[in-house]
């Protein structure tokens, strides 16, 4: 039988100053670099550097408790102007004021689907109140509640966001309460120009091991990146050991005898190839995460099946795009899983954070799907509304896409003929 190794053939050895004189040789790799870094660069940064001036519909709860009575002269208790001066004093789109309950407020921030809360409590008109008779020296609270489920940089903008507009709210507020003063002590009307004290809490708090809130965001990277890894370690394996690629270990090169097998097929063992192996890797992610390293993570039987799914998602995804590209099919799938995705992902900076282009990535991209669930699983007891749904129903569709694009382009391959290559005779 043939080995498929070419023949030594005796002739005068190249030098590597002759190669690296050739300008064609430094042509498409220098071009690929030069636009990878490009991109890559764009994309990574061009999503990071102004959160604040991107900020695009940041849903906060705003919630007026505020029982009463009404101050003197005033026909409704403070919370509604509070709560009304705090929704038009935000710049036009920026953020998503949901006026709810508190109890509402309370189950949003549980699912993940607001990112703080404006509270202003059930006493807060009877405790101006009091400031302004001097009956009372008890300052008024404005209450603003974090969400560190949905990541620390989300909570910590909804938070800075919550705590302006609270103060700014109590300055208003000192100054009609200085005017209807006038004979305050000196001691009253410096309590009675910013009378509210404005107190931080955490709304819906999260374990203590869970990275502040990034766990979600690493373990989604870590499924990602082991499908998409294995994806590769698969193809160059199936294509090595079927003949049609060089297997080159150090000093030693080899090459298998070709086996005449055509495209769709050669696809099915690698998606199978891939889809089984992906049950061995998000087993040993869990082991290495929760059983060895102790990230708090309930749910585990769902966890482990979500990430199974996610993780042969991913890498059937990049079998097809390999199938179809060839050599490029690799740096193709890098930008799809990876470049495009991490920016996108909304696990770091939130999606309502960024620029309308990763917003729209956003809507499609992998990453993002996978991590609104992982997050829901970590965090928010697994809820259907925190994520978890649309997590599930993306992966199915990048499943189904994955197929139909792989084996749609196979099939065209081999109905046209374009067979990889023709098998060493034997």
């Amino acid at each position: 039988m043939a080995s498929g190794i070419p023949p030594q053939v005796h002739a005068p050895q190249a030098r590597a100053g002759q190669v690296l004189r050739r300008w064609k040789l430094w042509l498409i790799p220098g071009v690929l670099s030069a636009l990878v870094a490009l991109v890559l660069s764009l994309l990574y940064m061009g999503g990071i550097l102004t959160p604040q001036d991107d900020l695009h519909r940041m849903p906060i709860a705003l919630v007026d408790a505020d029982a009463g009575p009404p101050l003197p002269g005033q026909s409704a208790p403070l919370g509604a102007q509070v709560t009304d001066a705090v929704a038009a004093g935000t710049p036009p789109g920026q953020v998503q004021w949901r006026r709810v309950s508190r109890a509402e407020a309370q189950e949003q921030l549980a699912s993940g689907r607001v990112y703080g809360a404006l509270v202003v409590p059930e006493d807060f008109s009877r405790t101006v109140a009091g400031l302004v008779s001097d009956q009372s020296s008890a300052r008024p609270v404005l209450l603003t509640l974090t969400n560190p489920g949905v990541g620390s940089l989300a909570s910590s903008l909804a938070s800075q966001i919550t705590q302006q507009a609270a103060h700014r709210s109590s300055l208003a507020i000192g100054q009609q309460l200085t005017s209807a003063a006038p004979n305050a002590s000196a001691t009253a009307k410096l309590l009675l120009a910013d009378p509210a004290d404005v107190q931080v809490q955490q709304g819906h708090p999260i374990a203590r091991h869970t990275g502040l809130g990034l766990s979600a965001f690493y373990y989604t990277l870590l499924l990602v990146l082991a499908g998409f890894l294995s994806a590769n370690l698969v193809h160059n394996g199936v294509d090595t050991a079927l003949g049609y690629a060089d297997s080159e270990i150090g000093p030693w090169h080899t090459r298998r005898p070709t086996v005449p097998i055509n495209r769709t097929q050669t696809l099915i063992v690698k998606m199978e190839m891939t889809a089984g192996l992906s049950a061995v890797t998000t087993t040993m992610i869990m082991v290495a995460t929760i059983g060895i390293l102790g990230m708090d993570a309930p749910h585990l039987p769902l966890l482990w099946l979500f990430s199974f799914a996610a993780c042969a998602t991913v890498g059937l995804g990049a079998q097809a795009i390999n199938a179809a590209f060839g050599s490029l099919g690799q740096l193709v799938a890098m930008f799809v899983f990876i470049a495009l995705a991490l920016p996108s992902s909304g696990a770091t900076i939130p999606l309502q954070a960024t620029p309308s282009f990763y917003r729209f990535l956003g809507a499609f991209e992998p990453m993002r799907q996978v991590a609104g669930g992982v997050r829901a699983i970590l965090y928010f007891d697994a809820q259907a509304d925190a994520g978890l749904t649309r997590a599930w129903v993306m992966i199915g569709v990048g499943f189904v896409v994955a197929l139909a694009f792989g084996f749609a382009m196979t099939t065209y391959y081999d109905r046209k003929g374009l067979h990889r290559m023709v098998p060493a005779p034997s």
